[in-house]
């Protein structure tokens, strides 16, 4: 894409980070609504939305274009399908499976963004790499959204079959001031931040290892789908696995195990010989962040938030925990375009493995909750 259009490192950051300003500011009224209106109509809506975004795109229009349309696409994800998405989720499984529930989520995701972008890189060669067949790419994964819209809207369930799981369907505006005054619900929405940062780190993988071990750029893309290859399987296995020694507890290792990968990767200096250790830390990483992505909205049945408030409390929680879509981009092009010979990647390693430590904290706090009848949310 930053060749397609001929931006500078700074200048993809500015466009992710108009995305990412976008969903912060969405996440919190879209909780409201995913308890609001049913989640089929909502997640039907956002796919149709975010098609019609990506057929723009895939004209490659001038730069203000480009910040138009991921602000547009960032209501569409965040305003009405994330925390809808979540609910269903929630709402479908029993208290003691939420982990397999999310991480089933998490893996199914993993299964399709790996089998897409399989198929849209093979294509993307075979047209020959060019700014015209980057279009080509965007106009067939929108085609791909709006297909999927109508598979929405078909399949998923309607919410009246799920309701009797809820007190009621129309949130009360207190339980927004409820779920605020709850501790552990800070906890959670800084536990998503911290992992959230770490997911935003397995997207330099792909450009470090081009820049840094000198990669071809198919190569490089060739890394950054194989590292997609572990999240189905991690994802599934983290929440079965959370569901046994408890989610808190699931979370604060892998974050654990995040922190000190990250803090190896930023000491490879690019060496050839280093070149398996850089393969194994990126495949450790994507393990470490596909299963945190699958279970960390888990937490939420652990601290007793009731069904009916699951939109307002996810909306909460995003619009903590996502805050890094702002301003990890930014962080990486500032990097990058400042650093040169690999030292950006250290600086911007290092940093995510020190957030990573503040996450196992909270987590660590989670866990270590002294066993009380809790205060809930008003449903």
């Amino acid at each position: 894409m930053r060749e397609a259009f001929g931006y500078s490192n700074t200048q993809m950051g500015i466009v992710h980070g108009v995305y990412g300003t976008f969903s912060l500011i969405t996440y919190f009224p879209g909780g409201w609504l995913a308890d609001r209106f049913e989640a089929r109509k909502l997640i039907s809506l956002a796919l149709i939305g975010s098609a019609f975004g990506g057929f723009y795109l895939s004209s490659l229009p001038h730069y203000s274009g480009v910040l138009a349309i991921h602000a547009h696409l960032g209501i569409c994800t965040s305003l009405v399908f994330w925390s809808a998405m979540i609910k269903a989720t929630r709402c479908w499984a029993e208290s003691e499976n939420q982990g397999r529930a999310f991480g089933i989520l998490e893996s199914g995701r993993g299964i399709t963004e790996l089998g897409l972008s399989a198929v849209l890189l093979a294509v993307f060669g075979l047209l020959g790499g060019s700014s015209k067949d980057f279009a080509t790419i965007i106009l067939l994964l929108s085609s791909a959204n709006l297909i999927l819209a109508v598979l929405a809207w078909l399949f998923l369930e309607n919410e009246v079959a799920i309701s009797s799981k809820t007190s009621s369907l129309v949130p009360k505006f207190s339980q927004l001031f409820d779920v605020i005054k709850l501790p552990y619900m800070w906890l959670i929405a800084t536990v998503v931040f911290c992992s959230y940062c770490a997911y935003w780190g397995t997207f330099a993988f792909a450009p470090y290892a081009t820049e840094v071990f000198s990669f071809s750029v198919l190569a490089g893309g060739t890394l950054g789908i194989a590292k997609m290859w572990v999240k189905p399987l991690a994802a599934v296995a983290a929440g079965f696995l959370a569901d046994r020694i408890r989610t808190s507890r699931m979370v604060f290792i892998t974050l654990l195990v995040s922190s000190a990968s990250f803090f190896l990767l930023c000491l490879l200096s690019g060496d050839p010989l280093q070149l398996g250790l850089m393969i194994l830390l990126v495949m450790i990483i994507s393990i470490t962040v596909s299963s945190l992505r699958a279970i960390y909205f888990a937490l939420l049945e652990e601290i007793d938030i009731p069904l009916a408030a699951t939109g307002t409390a996810v909306g909460f929680a995003s619009v903590i925990g996502f805050a890094p879509d702002v301003f990890m981009p930014l962080l990486m092009g500032y990097f990058l375009d400042n650093y040169q010979g690999g030292l950006g990647y250290r600086y911007y390693f290092a940093t995510i493995a020190i957030i990573c430590i503040l996450g196992a904290l909270s987590s660590w706090l989670i866990m270590k909750r002294i066993p009380r009848q809790p205060e809930k949310v008003r449903s």
